[in-house]
């Protein structure tokens, strides 16, 4: 009799913890460039784990403007056939930062290489599209905004939920500003983003080593989102960024395999100029997998909300030096496991698309 109840309480424990109860949920706040790059892939990475749950994708304004980035994205969702996921557009313009006022800066304080969506040889109104070499989507956006998405994501799965940010963080802010609880309700927050002294030529950091565009773009969004009060704040700087770059040899790995992401990633994936920095798919790949980071350590970051030469630059302190209000611990990733992320880079963009998830919605 014993044995038949012990049983039956294992069935009973085995059945409460299936697969999908066990998924990691997670929602990607991203300016979502495409097609491919660093903003797609590190989205498909999360989307073709079999172990995670993405509960939609929020668009802000960054690399490119939200309305190309949303484009690329619903794209992006009908090739590899995932279009449950709901993309929810977002922040159109940083909280304060202007175009026309970063231009003057420039006058005053020297260009900057890198500007995103206002970038002068790459800049077009933010109304079109731009060029869609994967095509038009079919399909539409959620008529949600990504502020209001979030929020009501975190309050049905409070504490469940991890936001991933690859992008500036204007929809952040913005869902602080309507609901301060909102970081508190959160499991954790983890991005792509500054810059304290990273060992490389690129110009765009090799004379500014603390400016970094995520944080840049829109300063007062991420000073507010970084003092804010989440349970853990996981921080892949540029520093390790420019330790894992796109080859060739990457690309024509993944494309072999013929399944419908490895065919985007085949078709749309290209090398840029002489870096190819794997910046967003390496925060995404070491939260899938947490051990491939190998060296991390504990940093208080905030940004320079100055209108000086430092304007928008990482601002950074250890526990022994830091202001004694506000500012929070942040676990900033240092070195990592380069052959085992490039093998997870290549295994989850070779793999089949994961089933379709049902839409709670």
């Amino acid at each position: 009799m014993k044995r038949k109840l012990l049983f039956l309480t294992i069935c009973i424990l085995l059945r409460s913890f299936s697969p999908a109860q066990q998924e990691r949920k997670v929602i990607i706040d991203q300016d979502a460039a495409g097609p491919a790059g660093t903003d797609q892939q590190s989205m498909l990475l999360l989307i073709q784990s079999p172990q995670t749950e993405v509960l939609g994708i929020t668009v802000v304004t960054g690399d490119q403007w939200l309305h190309e980035e949303v484009a690329h994205t619903l794209r992006m969702l009908e090739l590899i056939g995932r279009t449950d996921i709901p993309v929810v557009p977002g922040a159109e313009y940083p909280l304060v930062r202007t175009k026309e006022g970063t231009e003057r800066w420039e006058q005053e304080f020297g260009s900057i290489p890198w500007l995103g969506a206002w970038t002068p040889k790459y800049y077009h109104p933010s109304d079109q599209l731009g060029e869609m070499p994967e095509g038009k989507p079919m399909t539409k956006p959620s008529t949600e905004d990504a502020a209001h998405f979030l929020l009501r994501m975190i309050h049905r799965y409070p504490h469940a939920v991890t936001i991933y940010e690859g992008g500036p963080m204007t929809n952040l802010a913005l869902a602080i500003s309507i609901d301060p609880e909102f970081p508190a309700l959160a499991k954790e927050l983890v991005f792509m983003g500054a810059s304290f002294n990273p060992r490389t030529d690129n110009p765009e950091f090799a004379h500014t080593p603390t400016r970094e565009f995520n944080l840049y773009f829109d300063p007062e969004a991420a000073h507010i989102v970084l003092r804010a009060p989440w349970p853990r704040i996981v921080c892949t700087p540029v520093d390790i960024s420019v330790k894992a770059r796109l080859t060739q040899d990457l690309i024509d790995h993944i494309k072999s395999a013929g399944t419908p992401t490895a065919r985007y990633i085949g078709q749309y994936a290209r090398l840029r100029g002489n870096y190819n920095y794997l910046w967003d798919e390496l925060a995404a790949a070491s939260w899938l997998d947490p051990s491939l980071i190998t060296k991390k350590e504990t940093m208080y970051i905030d940004v320079d909300l100055d209108r000086g030469a430092g304007y928008g630059n990482t601002l950074a302190w250890t526990a022994q030096d830091k202001p004694q209000t506000g500012v929070r611990p942040i676990e900033v990733q240092d070195d990592l496991d380069l052959e085992r992320f490039y093998k997870l880079f290549v295994d989850l963009l070779s793999a089949p698309t994961p089933k379709a998830q049902a839409n709670s919605d």
